[in-house]
């Protein structure tokens, strides 16, 4: 792979380089070796190779490749006058469904953007592809690199194609903290002054510790970002994150330099490996993202990834996004009995008896792990392990990811002889991340020192406030249900002496002066907390934990559960795994593999080998567009009546493309024909509606809220002969992990571009 080289020379800001990348690489230009392997290393944004350079042109079939993500640049709207069908023909040429009215009929949302609705040419067909057509292996590719992109740690794993039972892990990163695993590197990210990218994980974080107070309040320091994607009701681009310092930044960019941070790290190491520069063509990338999330933040990571030059939009099937709880049970299905703990076994296992100290099983087991991890090379089944032969065709079992921002649940089924996986209930979870328990600690200083100052404190003094929480993180980590001992937490010194500037006396005064009993000061500068005041901050996250997971198992779906996999980093948590014991109550065996940390990473790499894994998946929300129908006296509701042309239409009719909680086998379709309002027509733009109901009658239902556009692009296909309707059709697959749209001339069976976008609303 060829990329411009910046060694040496200012900085410039990202899309200069990704220009001049582009231009080097037109020119032929190389760029110079740098020996130097170094977390705070710049990224560059090259551009991957595309079209006739790729080494994985597009497919030449009829049938353009699914489109996944959306068409950037602005949605093109149809012109007004008798053009009444967004994207479809003037007049219908079937009616189609009968639409009901369930509620009180609210405005038309169509009638109200000028667009009544459209009327597709064909009905509702689903049709069952062949589910490995779909399920590319990526043999094409030489090697598979995951990134595991979480909210508080990050990191990446690889495999090679020929040699897919060997996973390999990020080399160690530099830094750490005392009494803190460093398998992966913060999720933190530091840009200079000028909004330079500067550096990552350890490396950010120890540097803007280092930095003057003064000087630090001009650099933007960014961790836990990757919430917002969550918690941002209308994700768009444009959206932006808050740095320590206040100062607001486009979050597309900082998501675009972390990844082309980990593609840099990731090549350099594949090429010290190959002993020649490794080209990116050949690799195939996997993106880990909650299963909760909805379409628009999974689309943003995957324009973050083109923005980082991570693949290119001619070549999107080179990108994965892989669903975190599904990536983890893809490789609990690997494990053997010496890589996991099993809190329900009846008897003792790896020498660890069910009745020890759930704490001490786990600290006995990362101490296992430890000796035994004499490389960063994890050797998996190359046929499902121990703990799966105990399973047979049907049996079912739940994934608990236990992230820091997000909890995810997902409910799978075996099916045999291939071992594949069956979704059987809608990914659930929610916010509900180790990350509610830093909130908790906050509040805790907010009700000991006062908001006001607390706010102050993280504005004037940001890298100290980074300091605090970091001493809070390791004794987070010792807390455990049977510790009777208290956690000293470590106050910086300009906590100290701030506080005393701010409010005119002591630290010491304030705790004494507060009504927190179960907080202490202690001579060494220290907060000393009993454990129950620990146990309490963990309370709100694992009650929300608990009653999730019990909601979940009063589903008809969700009986007679033979294993739940608890994993991801909060399931380390000895106070998680005993209320997670006490609330199943011996239903299910409770299974934790030694790696938790490492199992949605590992299992990612797993995904990109063989992404057709998983079978069937169920739909999370309803999804439709908005049709006429022809219009039916006291069935349809009088304000959704339409005349044109003496022909009486029923307007804003939901034509439901899948349900909610349906099931969708991996490569089924949903087809559907539109034709255009006027021959010269160059695009159709067609709304796209969801709900989480899983019956809906119109889109201006409760609930129903326009999610996205189905863009068709016509250009550069030929118009037909006058007269000659023109039939473009439509198959959008629901059944991956993203919604994929293609599309087809009909009358001249070429091509037409086809994209969703779910972020320009």
């Amino acid at each position: 792979m060829q990329m411009a080289s910046a060694a040496g020379a200012p900085q410039p800001n990202l899309l200069d380089r990704a220009q001049a990348a582009r231009s080097a690489e037109e020119r032929g230009e190389g760029r110079d070796r740098e020996d130097q392997q170094s977390e705070s290393r710049r990224p560059d944004f090259p551009s991957p190779r595309c079209g006739e350079e790729a080494r994985r042109p597009p497919p030449t079939s009829p049938v353009s490749a699914p489109s996944v993500g959306g068409a950037r640049g602005g949605g093109v709207r149809l012109s007004g006058g008798e053009d009444y069908a967004a994207g479809a023909g003037r007049f219908p040429i079937r009616a189609k469904g009968d639409g009901t009215s369930g509620a009180m009929a609210t405005p038309s949302p169509a009638k109200s953007m000028g667009d009544p609705g459209i009327t597709p040419l064909s009905p509702t067909h689903i049709q069952q592809k062949d589910t490995d057509q779909n399920a590319q292996t990526g043999a094409s590719f030489i090697v598979v690199v995951a990134i595991d992109f979480g909210t508080t740690s990050s990191g990446y794993a690889y495999a090679f194609v020929k040699e897919p039972e060997c996973i390999h892990t990020m080399r160690r990163w530099e830094g750490g903290d005392p009494g803190v695993s460093n398998q992966k590197t913060p999720t933190t990210i530091l840009l200079t002054p000028d909004r330079k990218f500067h550096s990552f994980g350890y490396a950010a974080r120890d540097f803007y510790h280092d930095l003057d107070p003064t000087e630090s309040k001009q650099w933007l320091y960014l961790e836990k970002f990757k919430m917002k994607l969550h918690t941002t009701a209308n994700l768009s681009i444009d959206t932006e994150l808050h740095a320590a310092n206040g100062k607001k930044v486009k979050a597309l960019d900082i998501f675009a330099y972390a990844l082309a941070f980990f593609k840099e790290q990731a090549l350099k190491e594949l090429s010290d490996q190959a002993g020649a520069d490794f080209d990116n063509a050949d690799v195939r990338w996997v993106i880990t993202v909650p299963a909760i999330w909805k379409m628009p933040a999974k689309q943003f990571m995957r324009e973050a990834a083109y923005k980082a030059s991570l693949v290119c939009r001619e070549n999107p099937e080179q990108l994965i996004i892989a669903l975190e709880p599904e990536a983890a049970s893809i490789y609990c299905r690997k494990l053997r009995l010496h890589q996991m703990v099993d809190l329900g076994a009846k008897t003792s296992m790896n020498g660890y008896s069910p009745t020890d100290n759930v704490g001490s099983v786990m600290t006995q087991a990362k101490e296992h792990v430890r000796r035994n991890r004499q490389s960063r090379t994890f050797l998996v089944e190359n046929v499902i392990g121990e703990l799966w032969s105990e399973l047979t065709e049907g049996d079912r079992y739940v994934v608990v990811d236990c992230g820091g921002g997000t909890v995810d649940l997902t409910v799978h089924q075996i099916r045999m002889p291939e071992g594949h996986l069956k979704e059987l209930y809608k990914a659930s979870g929610g916010p509900y991340g180790s990350i509610g328990i830093d909130y908790e600690f906050e509040k805790l200083l907010c009700k000991i020192f006062g908001q006001d100052f607390i706010d102050q404190f993280k504005i004037k003094r940001p890298a100290a406030w980074v300091d605090l929480m970091i001493a809070f993180e390791s004794r987070k980590r010792a807390a455990a249900p049977d510790r009777t001992n208290p956690l000293n937490i470590n106050l910086p010194f300009s906590f100290i002496d701030y506080y005393k500037k701010f409010r005119g006396h002591s630290v010491e005064h304030a705790l004494r002066k507060s009504n927190v009993d179960f907080v202490k000061w202690s001579s060494q500068g220290m907060l000393r907390m009993s454990p129950d005041a620990m146990n309490a901050l963990f309370k709100p996250t694992i009650d929300h934990i608990i009653q999730h997971l019990r909601e979940l198992f009063d589903k008809p779906e969700v009986t007679d559960i033979k294993f739940l996999f608890l994993v991801g980093g909060f399931a380390e948590s000895p106070l998680l795994q005993r209320a997670v014991q006490d609330m199943l109550q011996g239903r299910s065996r409770i299974i934790i593999p030694h790696d938790v940390g490492l199992t949605i990473l590992k299992g990612a790499v797993l995904f990109g080998l063989d992404p057709g894994v998983i079978k069937v998946r169920r739909s999370p929300l309803t999804y439709g567009v908005g049709v006429l129908n022809r219009f039916v006296e006291g069935k349809h509701p009088p304000e959704k009546l339409l005349v044109k042309d003496g022909t009486r239409w029923c307007t804003d009719v939901f034509d439901t493309f899948i349900s909610a909680d349906q099931s969708v086998a991996l490569g089924e379709t949903v087809k559907r024909s539109y034709t255009p309002a006027k021959p010269s027509q160059q695009v159709i733009v067609i709304h796209i509606y969801c709900s989480e109901k899983e019956r809906v009658a119109f889109i201006s239902d409760p609930g129903v809220r326009k999610c996205g556009t189905l863009r068709l692009d016509l250009s550069g296909t030929e118009a037909p002969a006058p007269g000659v309707r023109r039939e473009i059709q439509t198959l959008m697959q629901f059944g991956d992990t993203e919604i994929r749209a293609m599309a087809l001339d009909v009358s001249t069976s070429r091509s037409v571009k086809a994209s969703i976008d779910f972020l320009s609303q």
